[in-house]
């Protein structure tokens, strides 16, 4: 019996081996005849075009271990590592081994992980004697895009981001990597078929570039579409069907994900001006067998509804028209604008017929005038004057929202902030309408000035009623120590909290329902910045409630959905003595909106001092008895209700002088010395 399961081991060993031997070319000229064949057999017809890829690039955990048979018995040897390196072992500790070793050190682009290879793919490096041929063996990492090998997990990360500039990403195509190449499509363009949440989009060669293309296609607004759709699946669970609608289409993937995974909760509407981007939203309707609806109920012609009757999963509606003429004529629960630049001209629309209580997301992708960088333009688009600043990116979302604000309020309609997110490459911001003048009254009052000191950086939004010059209102005293005018008005900005806490718990929830793990870190930072406490006291704090106010009303997660009586309604406004209620809780409630602004520490650190690491001054602040949290608008920002006085007294008690080095560090983040001014 010993002996039969030895000669098993050394067969499935020898089985490993040849494995390796396969998926391993490292022969140049065999690696140019498959090349030379593919472009034969590409020349005789138009198929596609199976693009190889090491097998240390791999999607999940699952199908690396499926590499090797790890159920059956006997030893087995790694298929990232050579014989020498790691000797073949038992399945559980080889399971332990590529879980550990491979699949933990890894390099992520577009979903697949680049594991680390020690396989002999690269040269050998040479000894201390120059000699080859006594070196080792380097460890790499094989690149998703153009299968070369790079050894540092850095140099790794910037040739990819070369890759990105450049428009090179075929890591996003399909998951069996099979990328159809100049094949024609019905419109008689050739196209590349690219895979985003489930989803196929066929694209055009020039959708990278706007000014060439009907149909632009960005791939770096990924997390822009996956935060608007968790928007949209949080009001499917309030209200049903939710009538949609993506109001510049392009390629219309945003509204295909929206009916390929909300199926019957949505009825998805894209429309788009251009009639090249119509064509390509209909073929990728049959591209992911969503049947194809006209401009109203039973409009669309019968070609287009006999491609998706065989297993249409969903229904999309799909009209040539111009974004504001499609809201001015129909009404919709659930709005989404991004356009390419700003969206002031398309506000008005939106708001005119939008349905009560229900939501407009804006995606601005101007960022020349949002941050600053064009300040007349800035003025032209909205209204505002801004200026350069350490929190630049919240000036920019707090701009748009009052430029939707007063979009709404022009239509007798307020509206509640829901989520406003600023990142490099665009400003979402997310609303709910509340229709009536009252409502629309109660917004504009929260349109504000705000006063920035142009020495030490404090802000502060004036007060109603104030005096036209008063700078008394700024904590620091700049105004009295300098001479002339130090302080200048910004805005008006919006002065009402940027986040509902309500909301973006549900947010998170539809994400780790639909397995969007990009951003799911990024929700998790704006439920802990709504509330301005830690990730720690945010897992385990008190904070975590089934029913969420929003809006004066009492929205039902679905923990606790089955635990409340028959009579209640999702999203209907509450009246009479319930109503009254909860707005006087919301009243009471009202100090504890997460601060404005956020303060830098890097920005705000002191000559000849090293400061304490920054999780480690959260807690600092924390036990000096201010409210403190991390923000998404800066990674090194810290958003706290002390004044800039304050926080910096924090810091330098807490900084320990650069000279004392290595002997300090036994008491760090202990108080340092302070020295007389």
């Amino acid at each position: 019996m010993a002996e039969l399961d030895e000669r098993d081991a050394v067969q499935l060993h020898q089985e490993d081996v040849d494995i390796k031997g396969v998926a391993n070319i490292h022969d140049t000229n065999d690696l140019q005849a498959v090349k030379n064949e593919a472009h034969t057999e590409g020349d005789a017809k138009p198929s596609t075009t199976t693009i190889e890829r090491h097998v240390s690039i791999q999607s999940q955990l699952e199908v690396l271990e499926q590499l090797v048979d790890l159920n059956g018995a006997g030893r087995k040897s790694c298929p990232l590592c050579p014989e020498e390196k790691f000797k073949a072992c038992y399945s559980h500790k080889l399971r332990r081994h590529l879980h550990n070793l491979h699949w933990k050190v890894y390099v992520e682009f577009e979903g697949q992980r680049m594991c680390i290879c020690h396989l002999p793919c690269r040269n050998l490096k040479p000894g201390p004697g120059g000699d080859q041929t006594s070196g080792r063996h380097v460890a790499h990492y094989h690149c998703v895009v153009c299968s070369s090998t790079i050894a540092r997990k850095t140099d790794m990360i910037s040739h990819l981001k070369r890759h990105v500039n450049k428009g090179e990403t075929e890591a996003s195509y399909s998951g069996n990597w099979e990328m159809l190449c100049d094949e024609p499509a019905q419109s008689g363009q050739a196209y590349e078929i690219m895979k985003e949440l489930g989803t196929n989009v066929q694209l055009l060669p020039n959708h990278t570039t706007p000014q060439k293309s009907d149909t632009y296609f960005n791939r770096k607004m990924k997390s822009n579409r996956q935060l608007v759709f968790c928007a949209l699946a949080v009001l499917a669970e309030e209200r049903s069907p939710v009538e949609c609608l993506d109001a510049f289409g392009a390629t219309g993937i945003m509204g295909l994900q929206w009916a390929k995974h909300l199926r019957a909760t949505v009825r998805v509407t894209i429309s788009d001006i251009s009639e090249t981007c119509v064509k390509m939203i209909r073929e990728n309707c049959q591209l992911n067998s969503i049947r194809v609806g006209g401009a109203s109920p039973g409009a669309a012609g019968p070609e287009e509804l006999a491609a998706g009757d065989g297993d249409a999963i969903a229904t999309v509606e799909v009209a040539k028209m111009d974004a504001n003429v499609m809201m001015h004529l129909r009404s919709f629960d659930y709005i989404h604008l991004d356009p390419f630049g700003t969206t002031v001209n398309y506000l008005d629309a939106a708001f005119r017929n939008v349905r009560n209580m229900g939501i407009v997301s804006v995606t601005s992708t101007d960022t020349g005038s949002l941050y600053s960088k064009s300040p007349n333009v800035t003025l032209r688009h909205y209204g505002c004057h801004i200026v350069r600043t350490e929190y630049y990116r919240e000036l920019a979302a707090r701009m748009v929202v009052a430029t939707v604000a007063r979009a709404a309020a022009r239509c007798n309609k307020g509206m509640e902030v829901l989520l406003a997110v600023a990142l490099e490459h665009f400003v979402l911001v997310v609303v709910r309408v509340l229709r009536g003048p009252t409502q629309a009254d109660e917004a504009a009052k929260r349109l504000r000035q705000l006063i920035h000191c142009q020495w030490c950086e404090e802000r502060v939004f004036l007060k109603r009623a104030s005096l036209v010059d008063d700078t008394s209102q700024l904590p620091c005293h700049c105004h009295g120590s300098m001479p002339g005018k130090t302080a200048v008005e910004l805005g008006p900005l919006w002065s009402g909290p940027l986040f509902n806490t309500g909301f973006l718990r549900r947010m998170l929830f539809a994400a780790v329902q639909h397995s969007m793990e990009d951003i799911q870190a990024l929700v998790k930072t704006l439920i802990c910045e709504s509330d301005c406490t830690t990730l720690k006291a945010f897992a385990h704090g008190p904070s975590a409630q089934a029913n969420q106010v929003e809006c004066g009303v009492v929205i039902k997660t679905l923990e606790r959905a089955e635990d409340s009586g028959a009579g209640d309604q999702p999203g209907k406004r509450k009246t009479g003595e319930e109503s009254g209620s909860v707005v006087k809780k919301l009243k009471s409630e009202a100090s504890l909106e997460h601060p404005a602004f956020y303060y830098s520490i890097h920005r705000h650190s002191i000559k000849g001092l090293n400061m304490p690491k920054l999780n480690k001054f959260l807690q600092y602040l924390t036990e000096a008895g201010f409210r403190v949290s991390r923000t998404h608008f800066d990674p090194t920002g810290v958003r706290t209700d002390a004044t800039l006085e304050q926080f910096k007294a924090v810091l330098t008690k807490y900084s320990v002088p650069s000279y004392a080095g290595n002997a300090s560090a036994g008491h760090q983040g202990g108080p340092a010395t302070e020295s007389p001014a």
